[in-house]
Order: structure tokens, then C-alpha cells, then sequence
């Protein structure tokens, strides 16, 4: 069975960190670059951040440059996403989602965890 468990997210100060985990399993992990989305009430989903299979390359949408750092870590099938210098505007739902295909859109990815809540006050 294929799952992706996301993890870490809270109630943290505008200014405060989280880091956020996505365990995965059942499927080959290393073959699959890895995308974390968020999604505020009343908004749609939106890519946050991707990190490639193989050599790891990662991505970040424009509002989070900076602030927050992807990273994997193939032995233990977890990827995580070290959010600092939070914002209210940061505030969502965040989802991890795997895709064969590498860091494409949103709706290419094949298997998507539950989510975890961040909020973030000011």
C-alpha cells in the first residue's frame, strides 16, 4: 500500500520555524522527485517547494525563497521541508506528493499524503 505520511506541523509565531516531514512507503522512493504543496482556506492548492530524484535538485515557489529548505533523505524514505522566518500568509494545509514523472504540476503527481496543518499567528 502506498502512503505518504506528512508530519510536524503546529500552531508557531510569525517569525518561528517548523520543520515538516513526509514518510514514505510503498513504492520505490528513490525513483520519485518529491513536491510539497499548501493549501489556505477559500484557495486553491499550490507547489511549494520539489526536490528531484537522483541528484536532488530543488525548487521553490517565490514566497518561500529563502525561508524554506527542502531536503531528502533516501535511507529513510523522508523527505522534509525546514520552514523558517514563518508567516501569517503561510498558513495552510501542507501536502506532500511523489511523481515519477520528476517536479512537474500540480496535477501530474501520483500519490499524495493526507496533509498537516501549519498555522502560523501573528
Amino acid at each position: 500500500e502506498v502512503q505518504l505520511v506528512e508530519s510536524g506541523g503546529g500552531l508557531v509565531q510569525a517569525g518561528g520555524s517548523l520543520r515538516l516531514s513526509c514518510a514514505a512507503s510503498g513504492f520505490t522512493f528513490d525513483d520519485y522527485a518529491i513536491g510539497w504543496f499548501r493549501q489556505a482556506p477559500g484557495k486553491e492548492r499550490e507547489g511549494v517547494s520539489c526536490i528531484s530524484n537522483g541528484d536532488g535538485v530543488a525548487q521553490y515557489e517565490d514566497s518561500v525563497k529563502g525561508r524554506f529548505t527542502i531536503s531528502r533523505d533516501n535511507a529513510k524514505n523522508t523527505v522534509y521541508l525546514q520552514m523558517n522566518s514563518l508567516k501569517p500568509e503561510d498558513t495552510a494545509v501542507y501536502y506532500c506528493a511523489a511523481d515519477f514523472m520528476g517536479c512537474t504540476v500540480l496535477s501530474d503527481y501520483d500519490y499524495w499524503g493526507q496533509g498537516t496543518q501549519v498555522t502560523v499567528s501573528s
